[in-house]
């Protein structure tokens, strides 16, 4: 698939990009490979295959959620340079 001009620069626009022309010509040339990959891609028959859900067959490994012991407050705030006796304290970020 050709990309014209037009297209190339409304990308870019997109993207947020500044192109000069040598920068145009080769993002031109790339973008071109890329959806010719893709056209390639489409052609493969893909009938009964099953949607990929993970990347081994393994799937997906989970710990078990078990409590553990965690650190005492009055410990944790013992090492905090700001805190209130039951949380740290910390400067306001959000206006």
């Amino acid at each position: 698939m050709k990309i014209n001009k037009e297209t190339l620069q409304k990308t870019a626009h997109l993207a947020r990009l500044t192109l000069n022309a040598e920068e145009e010509a080769q993002m031109q040339k790339d973008l071109e490979q890329i959806l010719a990959w893709m056209d390639l891609l489409n052609a493969v028959d893909t009938e009964g295959v099953m949607p990929l859900m993970h990347m081994s067959e393994a799937g997906r490994q989970l710990r078990e959620d078990s409590p553990k012991h965690s650190l005492e407050t009055e410990k944790a705030l013992s090492q905090a340079p700001t805190q209130d006796g039951q949380y740290f304290t910390v400067p306001k970020v959000i206006a």
